[in-house]
């Protein structure tokens, strides 16, 4: 039977209330795989594990119950390995970077910022950026909106704007809520952001983080950023991109 894994914490980790259920239907019972300094939160697998909403529902339950504990390494939901062997031997084989991870996580959380443009106002703003821009459609619309030449140069120009305004925005995003993070981790491309950011925050201090994400929606109303926070710190188990490597092992 294989080995479904939820996280990874100190073997000195708080245990877990007796009897909890993980994913399945009926829920496997939760236990625990310690190795060394490690140990891994795990249930049986169950055969075709499809993420619904009641089995994703489970796994972070499970995580927020561990959590609760202490510093924890949560796995994304599907984690799956061949057999607890499999699990146990992965604790010994990464255990320092294990324990380098757990300790720098410690006390902190996940917030996930995503950012898009208002239309309305992005076009607005780069119309009043680029006097070419407007000399361009002014001349169109003198014009009775211009030949099919011109105006496919205005469109191309319009969009080459807001995708450089884009590119502007995302670092903007980036400069004004790192200082506020003790790391940052960007996430894939997807269509419809022009941002996609992680942020690790210091859970006692997370009114501060909010605050800045605040006042870039001040700062900047043509961003529409939605965050999502507090949550385990999933991008964060490997080392993010704003962590020099040789502080990770």
């Amino acid at each position: 039977m294989s080995t479904y894994v939820y996280g990874i914490t100190a073997s000195s980790h708080p245990a877990l209330p007796e009897g909890m259920g993980g994913v399945g239907d009926p829920a496997r019972p939760v236990r625990v795989l310690k190795e060394g300094e490690l140990a891994a939160i795990v249930s049986e697998a169950p055969e075709g594990l499809r993420p619904k909403r009641k089995d994703l529902l489970a796994h972070q339950n499970v995580l927020s119950e561990a959590g609760a504990g202490g510093a924890l390494l949560p796995m994304r939901f599907g984690s799956v390995a061949p057999d607890d062997t499999s699990v146990t031997g992965v604790l010994a084989e990464r255990a320092e970077h294990y324990l380098e991870r757990l300790g720098a996580l410690d006390g902190k959380v996940e917030y996930n910022v995503k950012a898009s443009h208002d239309e309305q106002a992005v076009l607005h703003r780069v119309m009043g950026e680029n006097p070419d821009l407007r000399a361009l459609a002014e001349a169109n619309r003198q014009a009775g909106g211009g030949s099919y030449e011109d105006r496919l140069r205005l469109g191309e120009m319009v969009v080459a704007a807001v995708q450089a305004r884009e590119a502007e925005d995302a670092a903007v995003l980036q400069r004004a809520l790192e200082p506020a993070a003790a790391a940052a981790s960007v996430g894939p491309d997807s269509t419809g952001w022009l941002a996609n950011v992680s942020f690790l925050v210091d859970r006692q201090s997370a009114e501060v983080f909010l605050a800045a994400v605040d006042q870039l929606r001040k700062s900047h109303p043509h961003i529409e950023l939605r965050v999502n926070g507090p949550l385990p710190p999933y991008s964060f188990v490997e080392p993010g991109p704003s962590e020099p490597a040789e502080t990770a092992h």
